[in-house]
């Protein structure tokens, strides 16, 4: 189920790219986001590589998943996928963060592809993780307001 938005935020490309990966503050107020635990960090190149354990939940419902984050600060990019092979609700789970300066601050561009190991999860919350998907970039721009001020 891909989803892809772009929106314009009066904040620059660089803090944008530090509020997304900065991933163990992602409960405070990331949509469904219940815990995180960063499991290790290492560096490829000039990227930063984040493996974390994310808990995502609503009501009666709780599923945990591994993912990979790639922190490139030289591109202004973060690309996130589940972690083939570990246990959890999504069979694929991508996601790409771009940051690009524009007139008054950046845009910021983020696309998400995922699908649901089990059509009875896909049925029961399929449309609540389609829903909290499409409001994390409002999320993190509502965060960059409470970190960053009204404008930077």
């Amino acid at each position: 189920m891909p989803f892809q938005t772009r929106r314009r935020v009066p904040f620059t490309p660089r803090q944008m790219f530090d509020l997304v990966a900065d991933v163990e503050k992602y409960p405070q107020f990331l949509p469904l986001c219940e815990a995180l635990t960063v499991k290790g960090r290492e560096r490829e190149g000039d990227k930063d590589v984040v493996v974390a354990r994310m808990t995502v939940g609503y009501m009666a419902i709780h599923e945990t998943f591994t993912s990979r984050v790639v922190l490139d600060v030289p591109k202004l990019r973060v690309l996130a996928a589940v972690v083939p092979g570990e246990s959890g609700p999504f069979s694929q789970l991508d996601n790409r963060w771009v940051f690009l300066e524009a007139p008054g601050g950046c845009d910021v561009d983020f696309t998400i592809n995922y699908a649901l190991k089990s059509l009875a999860l896909q049925m029961l919350v399929g449309g609540l993780f389609d829903r909290a998907f499409r409001r994390y970039a409002e999320a993190f721009e509502a965060r960059a307001h409470a970190i960053y001020g009204a404008k930077s």
